[in-house]
């Protein structure tokens, strides 16, 4: 006969910890970097000297304004695909097929 679940133990990798989820696998307290005060972590640079970029810092620049100003353009030629342009035109071919006129032409004004 097995014993009730409740009273089963488990084997040390699968214990239960205080919040009741399993932990497999677990490689301790995520490592933490102990702030500096220095920007991104870099010591600057000594007087008189410029900073040495890094490799891959061109190629994101590049990359990330260069996508940006492809987009603007994009989006600044995009075609005009709103349905008031479509209505407005559709209207107006209809208009003139009947013999209407489609732009207001205010009618002269009632004498007193």
């Amino acid at each position: 006969m097995m014993p009730p679940s409740s009273l089963r133990v488990l084997p040390a990798g699968r214990r239960l910890t205080r919040l009741g989820a399993v932990r497999l696998a677990s490689h301790g307290a995520p490592q933490y970097n102990e702030p500096t005060g220095l920007l991104f972590g870099e010591k600057p640079p000594p007087p008189g000297h410029r900073r040495i970029k890094q490799p891959w810092e061109t190629v994101w620049y590049w990359g990330m304004y260069g996508s940006m100003a492809v987009g603007g353009l994009l989006l600044y030629f995009k075609p005009d695909t709103s349905i008031q342009t479509w209505a407005l035109k559709e209207a107006k071919l209809r208009m003139e097929a009947r013999g209407e006129k489609y732009k207001y032409e205010p009618s002269s004004p009632v004498p007193s």
